[in-house]
């Protein structure tokens, strides 16, 4: 889990073939919602950055502390690197939320 309240927390599961074979680069957690697994991958590095965005009811100012993150830590990621962005969502999609009522929006094209 990702923090002392064992709320939303943001985890990874590797299979053993990989960590074997010494592919695991490493694991860093930045915060209790968002991890980058790093492995080699024919002969390149993949990033996969699981997440876990605050959901509805969450105050505004977490939520934009969280995509702050996101896109400082993709923004970091060399451009030669393959980058995969896996998690809940919780709803943030698209460019905005009309005619959505249940998504938040914001958050794309």
């Amino acid at each position: 889990m990702g923090g002392e309240e064992k709320l939303d927390g943001v985890g990874i599961f590797v299979a053993e073939k990989w960590v074997d074979t010494d592919s695991v680069v490493s694991v860093e957690r930045h915060s209790k919602s968002v991890l980058n697994l790093r492995m080699v991958l024919n002969n390149g590095l993949l990033n996969i950055l699981t997440v876990y965005a605050p959901h509805w009811g969450k105050l505004d100012e977490e939520k934009e502390s969280f995509w702050n993150e996101v896109f400082h830590l993709v923004s970091c990621i060399p451009q030669n690197e393959m980058v995969v962005l896996a998690g809940d969502m919780n709803g943030h999609v698209g460019s905005s939320n009309v005619a959505y009522d249940d998504t938040h929006g914001g958050f794309g094209y």
